[in-house]
Formats: structure tokens, C-alpha cells, sequence
């Protein structure tokens, strides 16, 4: 018999976000707290850029993002916002949020690590670039694998690729 396997990733959707982004956008337009406060949020290259007349309100454009990312099924692991402290710039607050795509090689290590320490003996890590293929002979390993995985505190969004 053949042996079974799939990749963990950690990719974002892109797509997904720019929704998610621009219902934020429409929503920070319409709301009364917002007004005259000159509160934007739009891409800038790759970060997104959050823009107000004040910290709070910086961070209150962050969190209606956040909001609109958690309903479009985005974690918010995948969100990287720095020190998460706006930035004065002249009358002006900034903050920049990126996103964080692929496995970095440390992540990566942390994962084999953890399927080496608890998954079943039979089950076998490769990492190739920036994921992680898990093979093994058994499906059901390969479940337990993805459930320890899901309940692991990891500090990147893992998806689960390639599963045959």
C-alpha cells in the first residue's frame, strides 16, 4: 500500500483579504464615529495602511479590519501588525499591518518537532522550502497529526494542503 500524505502550509487568501479590507473601508466610511477624522484604511504595496487623527481611533480602524477578517474565515495569526503602536506622522496616525505567508524555517522546525515528540512513531516530516510534508502509511496517523497540529500554540495560521 502507498503511503499517505499532505502539506501544511501557512498561506493567506488574497482575495479573501482585499474583501475583507474593503467591507472595512465601507463600513469606516458610513460610521458616525469616524467622521471628519480623516480615517482611511487601504493597501499600500504589500501592508495595509490604517490612517487617523489619533491612536485610538487607529486602533479602532484594527480592530473593525480584524472583525471583518475573522468573518471572512482569515485567522488573525496571519496578520502581522508589528508593535501594534500607531505611528505619528505630522497631524497624522499610521499603522501598517502585513501579511504573513509560508512557513519561516524556525515555525517549521517547531512543527516537526512537535509530530516527532507526539504524533505516532510511523509518521514522517520533510521540509521542503515553506511547508511541511507529512507522510505515513496510516490516514488515521495522518488525522491525529492535522488534530494535534489544529491544538497546538503555534504563532502561524496552518492550512492543510495535498491531503491524499
Amino acid at each position: 500500500m502507498a503511503d499517505s500524505s499532505f502539506d501544511v502550509v501557512s498561506k493567506v487568501d488574497r482575495q479573501e483579504v482585499d474583501n475583507a479590507l474593503n467591507q472595512a473601508a465601507k463600513e469606516i466610511s458610513q460610521r458616525y464615529d469616524f467622521r471628519n477624522v480623516g480615517a482611511s484604511i487601504a493597501w499600500s504595496g504589500e501592508a495595509i495602511l490604517m490612517v487617523a487623527n489619533s491612536p485610538e481611533r487607529v486602533l479602532a480602524i484594527l480592530d473593525v479590519l480584524e472583525t471583518k477578517l475573522v468573518k471572512r474565515g482569515i485567522s488573525l495569526k496571519s496578520l502581522d501588525t508589528g508593535e501594534k503602536e500607531p505611528q505619528a506622522s505630522g497631524k497624522e496616525y499610521r499603522l501598517a499591518a502585513t501579511l504573513k505567508e509560508g512557513l519561516s524555517s524556525e515555525n517549521a522546525k517547531k512543527i516537526t518537532k512537535i509530530i516527532r515528540d507526539e504524533a505516532p512513531k510511523a509518521v514522517k516530516t520533510q521540509i521542503t522550502g515553506d511547508e511541511v510534508r507529512v507522510t505515513s502509511k496510516s490516514r488515521d496517523d495522518l488525522q491525529t497529526v492535522i488534530s494535534l497540529l489544529k491544538g497546538a500554540d503555534l504563532d502561524v495560521a496552518l492550512q492543510f494542503t495535498n491531503y491524499r
